[in-house]
């Protein structure tokens, strides 16, 4: 009798405990459900530049330092010991002085598609955050190597129809291996006009021409003005002469391929509405051609040949800060927006499978750190969109997200890049004591001193050693999926830089070095 009334006890006292648990277990999801719902703290309002993280500003004042490697002609203050004086005679069979402008990668091509896009991209970043540059004295030459690239698109619009697209042949030049300062190699020019258009090209040149005339309007107003009568009439080139550069010139699809036009188009109207207020460049990103290219809803990746995510974050600008963020079309921009965030946010319901295991952005094994650094830079820009307009939360699938996750993500991609990984190596040359020795660039290769010509110098890319100058700033392509690198000269795939790595790498760092608001208006 005994036994069995303690054992009536015992089910008794165990009911009790399993539903004090269940009660505990219900409290705890209904707060978490709760914190999940909740607005995330925004923090104090920013305000103008903060402190210094000492570890991004020295690494922008690398990353600058590219630009000046990759410069073509007449060098102006050189910094760079082992560079000087090259390609003087670009242009000259069009009697045009083509010899500004940038070498895009380690080879001595100057391809204008994606010339323009590093000068969009690095404009895009002054505007947002000059302020910030300036605190480690990085606007003024961010600004000279925006100019560097302007100055030669200017002359390579000598008429309203024509554009100088290229300079160089590849084919021949990739048969040589020298240095810009000797090469011998004929340079002929490239254009598009009326009957070969290149409406990309074209197109995002005149977004470069507009972003740069908003940098230089308080600097320089009657070069301002030059840069956006150019952005104008590009622009109703591009429009009017529809057709893919790819098409009217099939031999640039083996280097820059585009995939389309259509997303040019609207980048280039949504700078150009940006720089002068003008109502019919805003009918153009939300009209039919919003409707016909914007492709609403369907998020993609930024990169020197898909501008769409660079643009939805761009108009999203005036649904946080302009009188038109109302419209039914804006509001579809930034909703894009919302859900490329929402994507690259690694806790996100929607978030991209594309990454490595440690975190990293992954999208292609070709130059792979355009798209992560590209993304992040997108990220700190929403991030700053959303603190300055005080906006609270974003939402993923019904999962609140703040402006602190965005840039959580965008400082978990800029550390990789700077070291955090699994080959403790920073991909941005010249940054921290261990990065890339054998970067394929052929003047970081050759000694300054040395004597070659175009098929005598195959023995510096073949040297066992390593590049006897530094390429400081030069983002390589970067790791493969399993986030394995091979430090090779040989293999472009991972070790060649560009400078649209660059422009978005200087972008992003320019957001992180530093905390304040972005500018409600660029004008």
């Amino acid at each position: 009798m005994g036994e069995h009334s303690r054992s009536k006890g015992w089910c008794g006292w165990f009911l009790v405990l399993v539903v004090a648990a269940l009660i505990v277990v219900a409290v705890v999801i209904a707060l978490k459900k709760r914190n999940d719902n909740s607005e995330p703290d925004l923090g104090p309002v920013p305000g103008p530049p903060g402190a210094v993280q000492k570890k991004y500003g020295d690494a922008l004042k690398v990353a600058m330092q590219f630009f000046d490697i990759q410069k073509s002609g007449k060098l102006v203050n050189n910094k760079i010991s082992w560079r000087g004086d090259s390609a003087l005679k670009d242009g000259s069979e069009a009697k045009l002085d083509l010899s500004k402008g940038m070498y895009d990668a380690g080879d001595h091509i100057k391809f204008g598609f994606p010339m323009a896009f590093t000068a969009t991209v690095l404009s895009w970043a002054i505007l947002e955050y000059g302020d910030q540059m300036q605190t480690v004295n990085q606007l003024q030459p961010a600004q000279d190597s925006l100019k560097w690239i302007t100055d030669f698109f200017i002359n390579a619009h000598p008429s309203e129809n024509v554009l100088f697209i290229q300079v160089g042949d590849p084919e021949a030049d990739h048969k040589c291996w020298d240095r810009p300062e000797t090469m011998t190699e004929k340079r002929p020019l490239t254009q598009v006009n009326t009957s070969f258009p290149g409406t990309e090209v074209v197109a995002e040149t005149a977004a470069a021409m507009a972003s740069a005339s908003l940098v230089f309007k308080s600097i320089d107003s009657v070069y301002s003005s030059e840069l956006l009568k150019h952005a104008k009439q590009l622009f109703t080139f591009a429009d009017e002469n529809r057709g893919s550069y790819s098409k009217s010139i099939p031999e640039v699809q083996k280097y820059y391929n585009s995939t389309g036009y259509g997303d040019e188009l609207l980048w280039a109207a949504s700078w150009l509405y940006h720089a002068t207020g003008d109502e019919s460049y805003y009918k153009y990103v939300t009209g039919k051609n919003g409707k016909s290219f914007a492709n609403w809803g369907s998020p993609t990746w930024f990169s020197w040949d898909d501008k769409r995510p660079g643009t939805q974050v761009l108009l999203s600008r005036l649904s946080f800060f302009g009188s038109k963020g109302k419209s039914e079309n804006i509001q579809k921009y930034r909703e894009t927006a919302e859900a490329v965030m929402c994507g690259l946010l690694p806790k996100s319901p929607t978030a991209t499978s594309s990454r490595t295991d440690n975190g990293l952005i992954w999208v292609s094994e070709w130059n792979a750190l355009q798209h992560p650094v590209a993304s992040a830079f997108l990220a700190i820009l929403y991030s700053d969109y959303m603190l300055t307009s005080r906006t609270a939360k974003l939402s993923c699938n019904g999962k609140s997200y703040g402006p602190s996750d965005l840039r959580k993500f965008a400082l978990s991609q800029a550390d990789y890049v700077l070291g955090s990984n699994p080959m403790e190596m920073s991909y941005l040359v010249g940054y921290g004591d261990k990065y890339p020795q054998y970067v394929h660039h052929r003047g970081a290769s050759i000694p300054a001193n040395a004597k070659t010509g175009c098929s005598d110098g195959w023995k510096w890319l073949n040297s066992t050693n390593p590049n006897p100058n530094v390429a400081f700033g030069a983002l390589v392509g970067g790791p493969f999926l399993n986030e394995t690198y091979v430090d090779s000269r040989n293999n472009s795939m991972q070790g060649e830089p560009s400078t649209y790595n660059t422009a978005v790498m200087v972008g992003l760092l320019s957001g992180l070095l530093t905390t304040s608001s972005v500018l409600q208006s660029f004008t």
